[in-house]
């Protein structure tokens, strides 16, 4: 179960943020620093009425004009072992997928976002030993992406095509409200963007709508406390490196 945060800025150590004491409420600050991209989930269901209050909380996310223009599947027992074994099946012959319809990444990326990137993922396969030299170690897991890293619930989020950028980022924000809503209620989260290279398997399966393009999925349980995996706590920039202060 994720941890509420204290506050201060030295807090995170190679385990992970300190515990506070459970009489204390989490606070928003609490959620946003101790959220992860959790990539080890317990075996331990999650029932309906928990995801339902998680959906009727984030669904309070801010939205231009209140379109709304967001769309989720949940998906859990077997359909989802269902939808697993389909995908485990495709990848023998396309282990990367259907492409997209949209870059995840920027196919040029600048810095300093691609050695951000880049340590980043250094970073998650240090914890688990896999070498840059690894490729094998690599593609397993990746491919661990597409069994949710064993949560029990996956969500796949998408928006109607007619949207703009504007929408896109109301997406975005009830994404996070969701991972956020989550993290107070003791749950674990990964927002995965990886799912949209199986786009057309995803829409056949769920089915997503013609007129819906997909975004992302998302595992959803209860983080294994003790997976190495899960003890990453990526860097973030200092506020001089994004804020340009005015009249102070």
């Amino acid at each position: 179960m994720l941890q509420a945060l204290t506050g201060g800025p030295n807090l995170f150590n190679q385990r992970g943020p300190r515990p506070k004491p459970k009489d204390i409420p989490m606070t928003v600050v609490d959620a946003l620093k101790t959220r992860i991209s959790t990539r080890a989930f317990l075996d331990k269901p999650v029932s309906e009425p928990v995801i339902r209050a998680i959906l009727e909380a984030a669904k309070y996310a801010p939205s231009g004009g209140n379109l709304q223009p967001w769309h989720v599947h949940v998906v859990t027992g077997e359909d989802l072992a269902r939808l697993k074994a389909i995908i485990r099946e495709k990848q023998v012959d396309n282990p990367r997928g259907e492409g997209s319809e949209y870059h995840i990444y920027p196919p040029e990326l600048t810095e300093p976002y691609k050695a951000r990137r880049y340590k980043t993922g250094e970073d998650l396969y240090a914890t688990i030993g896999v070498t840059r030299d690894n490729k094998m170690g690599r593609l397993i897991q990746f491919a661990r992406n597409f069994e949710f890293f064993g949560a029990p619930v996956a969500l796949f989020f998408s928006i109607d095509r007619q949207m703009q950028p504007g929408q896109w980022s109301d997406l975005g924000m009830f994404i996070q409200s969701v991972m956020l809503v989550a993290t107070e209620m003791g749950l674990a989260t990964c927002a995965q963007e990886a799912w949209a290279i199986w786009y057309k398997t995803l829409g056949e399966y769920l089915p997503v709508p013609a007129e819906h393009m997909l975004f992302c999925g998302m595992a959803l349980g209860y983080a294994d406390p003790d997976a190495a995996i899960n003890t990453l706590r990526t860097q973030r920039a200092d506020l001089s490196e994004f804020v340009t202060f005015r009249g102070y």
